[in-house]
């Protein structure tokens, strides 16, 4: 599932790292497919470690199928200073903005995660969708490849996902059951996300542990995804 970033999505994504410390969360949309094709581009990267330092790389390269598969936080700028290495500390929580992909379906929503190129299907767990289980997958969607199957037709008023989502809800049965079918058509923007690390600190060094993710929807809800059992819950 890739996409092509334009010099305009940059320079508003350069604007949104400049507002990532203000107290009021903004979300910007856009009406656009960004399951496109993409060019990656240089950049800084910033990685929290164990010991609650922070590794900077001067380029981005494809994620790895190992990065992807320990759904490792997102590169992000930190908002505060780097921790002092001699003093053992939590680390830093990461907050930023990040373009994703986002569609609704019967029983749960799923999220392109661009930086991660990887796919996060939320499944509802009440008719209240507020809670549920949450899985995440790696994108296997390329460019060339069959944006949706024409002999699936979905019901009036229904759709079926197309590329990097329609790839995996066509392939993954228990996906597919667990979503139904998408209730509108796939939706780009800008968004909030946080990753809050987890662990504690013992004899004086940080002991990691499963944290947290906290990603903006669309309509504005906070959701935060939790490492340690694969749950997620809609920020009240």
């Amino acid at each position: 599932m890739r996409f092509r970033v334009t010099l305009f999505l940059l320079a508003i994504l350069s604007l949104s790292a400049l507002l990532v410390g203000c107290q009021e969360r903004q979300v910007t949309q856009f009406l656009m497919e960004v399951t496109r094709e993409v060019t990656r581009e240089v950049t800084v990267v910033v990685m929290v470690t164990e010991n609650g330092t922070q590794a900077i790389s001067s380029a981005t390269p494809p994620p790895s199928a190992t990065a992807i598969a320990t759904n490792s936080p997102i590169v992000a700028t930190p908002t505060t200073d780097t921790p002092n290495p001699s003093v053992a500390s939590m680390p830093t929580p990461i907050v930023t903005q990040i373009i994703v992909a986002e569609q609704v379906f019967e029983n749960g929503r799923m999220f392109y995660i661009q930086p991660q190129d990887e796919i996060w299907v939320m499944i509802y767990a009440d008719e209240a969708g507020t809670s549920g289980q949450w899985r995440f997958y790696p994108n296997s969607w390329e460019d060339g490849m069959t944006e949706l199957d024409t002999s699936i037709a979905p019901p009036e008023g229904q759709f079926q996902p197309e590329r990097g989502f329609g790839k995996l809800w066509r392939e993954n049965v228990a996906v597919r059951d667990a979503l139904g079918w998408a209730l509108d058509t796939e939706y780009g923007l800008v968004t909030n996300y946080e990753f809050h690390a987890g662990g504690m600190i013992s004899n004086n060094e940080y002991v990691a542990g499963p944290g947290y993710h906290i990603l903006t929807n669309r309509d504005g809800f906070n959701y935060v995804f939790q490492q340690s059992d694969g749950t997620w819950q809609q920020q009240p």
